[in-house]
């Protein structure tokens, strides 16, 4: 009941993703129903029914990984302070978000449904003067086990997978295995040696000001601690004074993090993905993807391989425009630009690793095909159509949860009187640079790709 008092709470846009969600999922389910209908009708041929059934996980991927970024996005579900008081602790919270998402998946999947039995006819009659009759098979009773099972695989996956990627994590520093005892019976070593002054002034570890170090000895706490650190425990009147603007300054830009470390071995993944690909064109004929003979197995295999190693390598190439934006003299505003993408390097750079394996795949299949034009079948247009809304949606959610991680710093620089149109100023950088390094190097992975398969 609480996770459908926060879904019928939440504003319109997170009802809007989550509507998305449900679209997705539908349409995986459909297209999931498809492939048991063209199992139903074709028993002779099980190889191609069973390469439809494995064709459909590349969008059951796509709409599992946008119900994650969804659910990382929920405003409804995220921890805040008080919270664990009334009970909705990390955990509970987990929970609803992967009870949110499974209600969202189940309804797309029991649309998927209805639209099936109403296109075979098992509802009102036949519709379409029985245009869906022959890939749905129409004439074959349904399994309704069978057709059960295909349509909880969304659900089921999505739920799942948000609850793993959303669990409580404990963020405290591992306990060592030895613990050493230190003078007067303090646990662990100092990394600093200190002399039985500093034990006398009640364990304080830091140098206080002046006048404490006189009231403790100075020949003893001189050498021990940096001249300029301030004891939080000084007068008023001896402490410096601050001023009040400093507390506005943000803190939440921290400093560059290290590049992501996934980039070599994308790259390597890369190069297997179109060596797959390269070794399945070599078939007579080559294999033809709308038909979806079991030759373009080894096509699959090509295709996620090239996908996976664009996903790994997407981040690490997001962290270098941030780096290159800030080489040679950079002003505040490549400063901003740059130190965004670093920051943001593996929540941006994967999505847009998949959005590029994607767009790849379709200007490979469309543009780039040598033979006569291809003719798309209804699923397999639907099927493009899931892919690339999900794909395209992930990456729209992901830039808001970005915007969403860093507004603090940005009303911090506002407070300050940094111009607005500095920001987004700072913004449109970020997009060039991405658009300038991942548009060509899409048009280079559909080029390596669609050359094993033209005739």
């Amino acid at each position: 009941m609480l996770a459908l008092r926060l879904t019928r709470a939440a504003r319109p846009a997170v009802q809007l993703r989550r509507l998305l969600v449900a679209a997705a999922s539908g349409g995986t389910g459909f297209l999931l129903l498809g492939a048991l209908g063209y199992a139903l009708g074709h028993p002779q041929t099980p190889g191609p029914a069973v390469l439809r059934l494995v064709w459909c996980l590349v969008p059951l991927a796509a709409t599992v990984y946008f119900a994650l970024a969804v659910a990382r996005t929920d405003p409804g579900t995220r921890p805040r302070q008080g919270l664990s008081a009334v009970g909705l602790g990390p955990a509970r919270l987990m929970a609803i978000s992967a009870l949110t998402t499974a209600l969202s998946a189940t309804l797309g999947s029991m649309l998927a449904l209805l639209v099936f039995l109403h296109l075979r006819g098992d509802l009102t009659g036949m519709p379409f003067d029985g245009a869906a009759a022959q890939f749905l098979a129409a004439d074959q009773p349904l399994p309704l086990p069978a057709a059960l099972t295909l349509l909880a695989l969304v659900p089921v996956f999505a739920s799942t997978t948000v609850a793993v990627a959303l669990r409580p994590r404990d963020r405290r520093q591992p306990a060592r295995a030895t613990r050493a005892f230190g003078r007067f019976g303090a646990n662990d070593h100092s990394a600093q040696r200190e002399t039985f002054g500093a034990y006398g002034r009640f364990g304080a570890r830091s140098l206080a000001p002046a006048g404490s170090r006189a009231a403790a000895g100075k020949t003893e706490t001189a050498q021990q601690a940096p001249p300029e650190t301030a004891h939080p425990g000084v007068a008023d009147s001896e402490a410096p004074e601050q001023d009040a603007d400093q507390a506005d300054i943000p803190t939440t830009l921290p400093p560059p993090r290290e590049a992501p470390v996934g980039l070599p071995w994308g790259i390597a993944t890369v190069a297997a993905g179109l060596a797959v690909q390269a070794y399945a064109g070599r078939t007579t004929p080559a294999p033809d993807l709308t038909d979806l003979p079991v030759e373009a197995f080894t096509v699959l295999v090509g295709w996620i391989l090239t996908a996976l190693g664009l996903v790994l390598a997407s981040p690490g190439l997001t962290h270098l425009c941030g780096r290159v934006l800030q080489s040679v003299r950079p002003g505040a505003l490549r400063l901003l630009a740059g130190r965004g993408l670093m920051a943001e390097a593996t929540r941006i750079g994967r999505p847009l690793g998949v959005v590029c394996a994607v767009a790849s795949a379709t200007y490979a299949l469309t543009v780039l095909y040598d033979g006569p034009a291809p003719s798309f079948g209804p699923l397999t247009t639907l099927g493009a159509l899931v892919v690339t809304g999900s794909t395209v949606a992930t990456l729209l959610t992901a830039a808001t949860e970005a915007r969403q991680c860093r507004a603090d710093t940005v009303a911090a620089l506002l407070r300050l009187g940094a111009p607005a149109a500095t920001l987004r100023s700072a913004a449109a950088l970020r997009a060039a640079a991405l658009l300038a390094v991942f548009g060509p190097l899409t048009l280079v992975i559909a080029n390596l790709a669609a050359l094993p398969m033209a005739h």
